[in-house]
């Protein structure tokens, strides 16, 4: 009998330019399936052929077939990353084993109003050129603004500005784009005006799409941030979306459960609005997030900086294209290498990388740094929302560990050890959820006509091994993870298989 990693050892070359109907049909039997909709695990066989679930029950070994035996794991849909950076140099690593180690099959990128434009051309490169995963994208109201306005960016954009975004936002639609992404905490989409907003997700929403938000503020004014994102659904008349809820300010720790009631309130209202969460306390981003001015000489606001939003110590140097050895040291280590005040210093290198990337355009991402600034009630409760999914927010060649952790941690902190949710829920968040909220068609459970994308994994092992000290390092607990029916990891490492697609909204329709 031929095994499954046998069959998709020999058969990457193939899989990978015929797909997976160049392979014979599987049948998973003796797992404890967890179907992604909610309901408790069964004792069922699963069979596949190609790169669909073909049936699902009580199931006997046809001529043919390549027989997995599960042995008592747990079979469950493929996870999907709501909101994930992954892209971000895959073609250095295309088996995309940090997310697989995970169980995670699909990641929707194009997120905090970044994206490849036109989108229609780098779905055409990842035909060519796939990965391991499947891959949804948004498209970035910061990338459309760059090509609108080029560097006179720091205002706001005129009618005739706003109706080029909404054209190319329009086509990317067509594309088969998710929606209208944000990013209004950051260049260039902080000079972004509601209306201009308002204008773009009404495009979104008339294509068939969806709006998704790294809000204006994740602290001192996330109340006003939030009631943006609502009246945005409401006016637009589309559903929205919170990235990476959470609380990032001292003062205001302990408050998700008034947070939730106002999302709550605004539900009831008819806002359909919703949210990812990483399980982690600490964010990423850049030096000048914590700047919302952009004044790089007030040292009042970089006190309130370093003393309510994060610490000097709590503030670490991911990436600094400028002076490479600052990375993985805290602004308070800075500071006494310099002998110099953490505040200063953290203006000083935010000036610096300002001049940089200013000087060398060309660079890609000049600085990044990893913050502590979330309370672990606040983020329980957040992952806890019946509306809310999981996210990693993470990137393949970062420093922060949720890149290649936060679904594994999931199920070993939030289901093993604090059961904040039962295993069925926590995959329901994790597949038929986010597909239902994102709008991704048949995918997400373990049913009949539903694209064969599957985990399968020890509940009892299965944990993140990635902390700010080790923030590569793989998670462990998975078995076996196909992608379009297709191994693509297995016995603890990927195949080499690249079965993944592009994945579109679901309505979408090839243009004629």
């Amino acid at each position: 009998m031929t095994s499954h990693l046998f069959r998709s050892t020999l058969g990457v070359a193939m899989a990978c330019l015929l797909g997976s109907s160049a392979l014979a049909s599987t049948l998973i039997v003796h797992a404890k399936v967890i179907d992604g909709s909610g309901t408790p695990a069964r004792a069922v066989s699963v069979r596949i052929d190609k790169d669909r679930i073909v049936a699902v029950g009580q199931l006997a070994p046809a001529p043919g077939d390549a027989v997995v035996d599960a042995k008592g794991l747990t079979l469950a849909p493929g996870f999907i990353d709501a909101h994930s950076h992954h892209d971000r140099s895959a073609d250095k690593t295309p088996d995309m084993a940090v997310l697989t180690a995970q169980g995670v099959t699909t990641i929707v990128v194009g997120q905090d109003g970044e994206s490849a434009l036109p989108l229609n051309a780098y779905f055409e490169q990842l035909a060519r050129s796939p990965l391991a995963v499947n891959v949804a994208s948004y498209t970035g109201h910061g990338s459309l603004r760059a090509r609108a306005m080029g560097q006179d960016y720091k205002r706001p954009a005129t009618q005739a500005e706003i109706a080029r975004m909404r054209d190319e936002l329009a086509e990317d639609l067509r594309a088969g784009s998710l929606g209208l992404s944000t990013g209004l905490e950051y260049d260039p989409g902080i000079y972004a005006t509601s209306d201009e907003v308002v204008a773009l997700a009404k495009t979104a929403g008339e294509g068939g799409g969806r709006y998704i938000s790294h809000l204006r503020s994740e602290d001192v004014r996330l109340d006003a941030a939030i009631d943006e994102i609502i009246a945005i659904g409401r006016e637009a008349r589309l559903p929205v979306q919170i990235s990476h809820l959470k609380i990032g300010i001292v003062d205001r720790w302990g408050q998700a459960p008034a947070i939730l009631a106002k999302l709550d309130a605004a539900r009831a209202q008819g806002v359909d609005i919703t949210a990812d969460v990483y399980p982690y306390s600490y964010w990423q981003s850049n030096l000048s997030v914590l700047l919302p001015e952009r004044n790089f000489e007030d040292r009042a606001a970089a006190r309130f900086a370093l003393t309510k939003l994060t610490t000097p110590e709590g503030l670490r140097i991911a990436v600094f294209a400028p002076d490479p050895s600052l990375v993985g040291k805290s602004i308070a280590q800075i500071a006494a290498e310099r002998h110099a005040d953490p505040v200063e210093t953290y203006l000083a290198l935010t000036r610096q990388s300002e001049a940089y990337g200013a000087a060398h355009p060309e660079v890609e991402r000049v600085d990044a740094v990893i913050g502590a600034a979330m309370a672990e009630p606040d983020i329980a409760a957040f992952i806890a929302w019946k509306n809310s999914v999981i996210c990693s927010d993470g990137m393949t060649h970062g420093l922060h560990p949720r890149g290649f952790g936060a679904f594994a941690k999931i199920l070993r902190v939030y289901v093993r050890e604090k059961r904040l949710l039962t295993l069925e829920q926590a995959v329901h968040k994790m597949s038929a959820q986010t597909a239902a909220q994102l709008g991704l068609a048949d995918r997400g459970t373990i049913a009949p006509g539903q694209y064969a994308d599957l985990v399968l994994f020890d509940p009892a092992r299965v944990a993140d091994r990635s902390d700010l000290d080790h923030p590569n390092a793989l998670a462990t607990g998975v078995s076996t993870v196909w992608v379009n029916g297709v191994a693509v990891f297995d016995k603890d490492r990927p195949t080499g298989a690249r079965p993944g697609a592009v994945v579109r909204r679901a309505g979408w329709r090839q243009p004629d």
